[in-house]
């Protein structure tokens, strides 16, 4: 019995299984730590106590991982419930609702990774996750009235519009809980001292993200249903 004992108390605890989740939720842990630029397969090599060319059997590139870790982060986000994240997901609500809301939801899914917005970018989803969610989104804009055609626009216009402002937000905030910009407004201010309008500028294009965000979206839903005439 005590040889037993002593044996199982030799046993290393199992590793993880190494596949194509674990390596991307290890790298979106490891992204707050070291932002996208120091994000390197080596360093998640390292993370996860293997050799580097492990991680080649699943990415070929950096850029597959991005795709794996955007497909990880949205997959949480609907887990959390935050948006459908179910096969009969049905949208409800007004048109705009649905874009305003579902706008939020990303913009805060994005805050919560460094340089979060830039992993998105560009990325395409592994696998079918986003299908329900997106179908039943653009199924939604159809019958209030757009074609297929005019529910795409609306609904990558906004989507991009929340890229964008968070690459930029992430850019000059580094930090989304403090409400502190990369930019010195007052120096700024006097440096612009011969164009006050530019000078005053400042003070509300380097602060207030939250309500900056929520007006820039509200115009272009107006823009959308002014365009379309869809009320």
């Amino acid at each position: 019995m005590a040889e037993k004992k002593k044996q199982n108390e030799n046993e290393k605890p199992a590793k993880p299984k190494l596949d194509k989740a674990h390596v991307a939720d290890t790298a979106l842990d490891l992204l707050n730590d070291v932002g996208l630029e120091g994000l390197t397969l080596r360093a998640i090599a390292k993370q996860l106590n293997v050799q580097a060319p492990a991680l080649y059997w699943h990415f070929k590139n950096k850029q597959a991982l991005l795709d794996e870790m955007a497909t990880v982060m949205f997959r949480r986000m609907t887990e959390a419930g935050e948006v459908g994240g179910t096969v009969g997901y049905q949208p409800a609500g007004a048109w705009q609702d649905l874009l305003i809301e579902g706008n939020r939801h990303l913009r805060a899914t994005l805050l919560r990774y460094r340089d979060g917005a830039k992993v998105f970018s560009g990325s395409r989803f592994t696998g079918t996750d986003h299908g329900p969610e997106m179908e039943a989104n653009l199924r939604l804009l159809v019958e209030a009235g757009f074609t297929p055609e005019q529910a795409t626009w609306a609904s990558s216009t906004t989507y991009m519009y929340t890229l964008g402002f968070v690459t930029e937000e992430q850019g000059m905030r580094p930090e989304p809980t403090r409400d502190e910009s990369l930019v010195d407004v007052a120096e700024r201010a006097e440096r612009l001292a011969d164009y006050p309008l530019a000078a005053a500028a400042g003070s509300r294009l380097f602060a207030a993200y939250d309500e900056r965000f929520e007006e820039g979206l509200r115009l272009i839903v107006a823009g959308i249903e002014a365009r379309y005439g869809v009320g």
